[in-house]
């Protein structure tokens, strides 16, 4: 005890805040930005074609998302998924999707969005006359972006990437509205419980800084590498 403060329930606790809760949001962070990235790169894909439908689609999505509060979209999905689910199977009662999987689906939606721009602006960095050049080589549209632009668009993006998905690691945090255990959601339910709301938030708070900060660091430090090597 110090001035009112217990800061032992801090290692007390620090098995399950890190066992259960880290674990959990480093999963769904990881997940959710693999997944994301997929999705986002053929959105990125779809809105440079010349396919109007298929521009309009992805057009469509990326605004509609980013115009969207995160917390919005993580009540709807955990409403709509199971109905969604029950409507594609054929079942009769909306199916129990689960909160971790209702999660998942919810960021790698809404990620894929602000990938979709990321990947787009570095498929746009690449110059023209090397689809021309991939095109002279008897390639298909899809063999000249896997091949040629998608790797040089992901090198040049990646500190950009890698930013995003630092963000995601702290928006992964709102899961805990949905009593989820993640490493938020673990420290205010031990808040709650022993009744030391300040030196669990401050205990969060001071986590989330230092990993963040770190990851930062190191993606700043790939970004002055990948300026010397260019």
């Amino acid at each position: 005890m110090n001035n009112g403060f217990d800061w032992d329930v801090i290692v007390r606790t620090a098995p399950y805040l890190f066992r259960d809760g880290m674990v959990f949001t480093l999963q769904l962070t990881v997940l959710s930005a693999v997944g994301g990235l997929i999705l986002g790169t053929l959105l990125a894909m779809m809105r440079l074609s010349s396919n109007r439908v298929l521009n309009g689609f992805a057009t469509a999505y990326v605004n509609g998302l980013r115009a969207l509060p995160l917390l919005l979209v993580i009540f709807w999905f955990y409403f709509l998924v199971p109905y969604i689910g029950a409507w594609v199977t054929g079942a009769s009662r909306p199916l129990t999707v689960g909160g971790f999987t209702s999660a998942l689906i919810t960021f790698t939606l809404f990620e894929a969005a602000y990938y979709c721009e990321i990947m787009r602006a570095g498929i746009q960095s690449i110059s023209r006359g090397q689809v021309a050049a991939g095109q002279a080589l008897g390639l298909n549209y899809f063999q000249v972006m896997g091949n040629v632009i998608l790797p040089q668009a992901f090198r040049n993006m990646m500190p950009v990437l890698l930013t995003q998905t630092i963000v995601l690691f702290q928006d992964t945090s709102l899961v805990y509205v949905l009593s989820l255990t993640d490493f938020m959601g673990a420290a205010a339910k031990v808040a709650q419980r022993d009744g030391r709301l300040v030196e669990m938030y401050l205990f969060a708070a001071a986590v989330y800084f230092v990993i963040c900060f770190i990851a930062s660091r190191l993606v700043r430090r790939l970004q002055q590498r990948m300026a010397i090597i260019r």
